[in-house]
């Protein structure tokens, strides 16, 4: 709660009765740095493929090279993916 900069009544709410605001999203993802992202419908299978191949890969990577490399391909993916998420997504070039 304190992380989020929501107050306790507001937390006690959002606990209780859910369906918070947008902007009340985007301070809970701001203090669990996350990222809040909506994803079409017809777009989430593509992006739970690409999530599931970079965790293989992290996995992967990891058990061959050790945890080092590990976060080299972790953060490479990661700003691969925060420079351009919709990447070959929706079929452009």
């Amino acid at each position: 709660m304190l992380r989020v900069g929501i107050s306790r009544q507001q937390y006690q709410r959002l606990e209780s009765k859910g369906n918070p605001r947008l902007d009340t999203l985007e301070l809970l993802a701001k203090g669990l740095n996350t990222e809040l992202m909506l994803i079409p419908k017809d777009k989430l299978s593509a992006v739970m493929v690409v999530l599931a191949e970079l965790e293989q890969e992290s996995k992967q990577s990891t058990e061959a090279s050790g945890q080092q490399s590990s976060n080299s391909t972790k953060e490479n993916a990661k700003k691969s993916l925060s420079d351009d998420p919709w990447q070959d997504l929706l079929g452009d070039d």
